[in-house]
């Protein structure tokens, strides 16, 4: 009973973290890119869910560029101290506009990762998905360290 009313908790705040708004970028690479002409880092916000969890949010950037000939994207990650049986949550928006949402399971290792269709090609026809920018929120269940404490 307490897990469902916990995954509920956490499935409203994800909701309400997605209409908040956040012009924070990131870009999914370790280091400064630079992209549009501006550097983005990964920005993190982590909201305590009482006692020894809490839910973090990661918003990074995602940019399918005009030339991209590949089919697929996808978001990948580790997380330190996850909480076993929560998925990770990834929102994808074209500036306010939400385009696309799922949910992905976490390894017992920490690992994550999405793999969603950016281009489709079929009889010859090409079809853009995904083209320009978005911005990802990534929500994970996380345990409260000494680090992430808000």
């Amino acid at each position: 009973m307490n897990n469902v009313f916990l995954f509920s908790s956490i499935l409203v705040m994800a909701i309400l973290f997605s209409f908040s708004a956040d012009s924070a970028f990131a870009h999914p690479h370790s280091g400064s890119i630079l992209i549009d002409a501006h550097s983005h880092e990964q920005q993190t916000e982590t909201v305590s869910l009482g006692g020894m969890m809490a839910l973090e949010k990661s918003t990074l950037l995602f940019h399918s560029s005009e030339e991209n000939s590949l089919p697929w994207a996808f978001v990948e990650g580790k997380i330190e101290n996850p909480v076993e049986g929560y998925p990770v949550v990834i929102q994808i928006f074209k500036g306010n506009e939400a385009v696309h949402f799922a949910q992905t399971a976490v390894s017992q290792n920490g690992e994550y990762e999405y793999k969603f269709r950016v281009l489709n090609s079929e009889n010859g026809v090409t079809n853009k998905i995904f083209d320009g920018t978005y911005s990802v929120k990534i929500f994970k269940v996380v345990y409260l360290t000494h680090e992430n404490l808000v």
